[in-house]
């Protein structure tokens, strides 16, 4: 499939060829469901924790006889039930992290790329036009481009102009595309790739990465 290449004005300039395995690819919702949980739970710290009464310190010593005192039975201080005994079913530090294969999170990524580009909510650009961090340059790129208040930025290699321009514009991120991932993309509205992304793109989850022959692979007219 073809997508339309805009410049940092927002004027059309070319069409360039894209993986379909990518860009034009039948999403896959439920496999998208799955990896964000994945992604967002792994985001958790898991720090929340209590003592038992194994835990608490204090004398293990029964407070008093079994029968006979006419109170209830007791055992030592540790005990849930006396102030600053341990506590029942609380929680204890864990690990949220879902493991997930490699293959998902791939056809989890093509299919939110996918989606951006069957709505129309995907934009490629030749560069960004920032030579120094400029917030106005990016509110222009975004303005020119149509992509709205809430957009995610994605260029080919780590970009710390691009990262240092969106840092003061609410709904707006930039990130390189080798840590492109599903939680980001949906958490905004639009996509702002660069030529070089999609690029980078294609070259990390296309070709045989999505199961099919590699970009400009040609038959060799032998049947297997």
């Amino acid at each position: 499939m073809q997508l339309q290449v805009l410049d940092a004005a927002g004027q059309a300039t070319s069409m360039i060829e894209v993986d379909d395995a990518v860009f034009g690819l039948d999403p896959n919702e439920s496999v998208v469901h799955q990896t964000l949980l994945a992604q967002l739970a792994a985001r958790r710290a898991g720090l929340a924790n209590t003592r038992s009464r194994g835990q608490v310190q204090g004398s293990t010593r029964k407070i008093g006889n079994q029968k006979g005192g006419g109170a209830a039975r007791q055992g030592s201080i540790r005990s849930p039930l006396h102030r600053g005994g341990g506590v029942v079913f609380g929680p204890s530090t864990r690990d949220y992290t879902q493991r997930l294969p490699k293959r998902m999170r791939r056809l989890a990524i093509r299919s939110v790329l996918s989606s951006r580009a069957a709505e129309q909510r995907l934009t490629v650009v030749t560069d960004l036009g920032l030579a120094a961090p400029s917030t106005k340059g990016v509110v222009r790129l975004l303005e020119a481009t149509g992509a709205g208040s809430s957009a995610l930025i994605v260029t080919g290699l780590p970009d710390r102009v691009a990262v240092k321009s969106a840092a003061n514009v609410d709904g707006v991120s930039a990130m390189p595309a080798d840590t492109l991932n599903v939680a980001d993309m949906l958490a905004h509205k639009t996509i702002i790739l660069t030529v070089d992304a999609v690029r980078r793109i294609e070259a990390l989850w296309g070709g045989e990465r999505a199961g099919g022959r590699p970009r400009g692979a040609v038959d060799s007219g032998v049947e297997a």
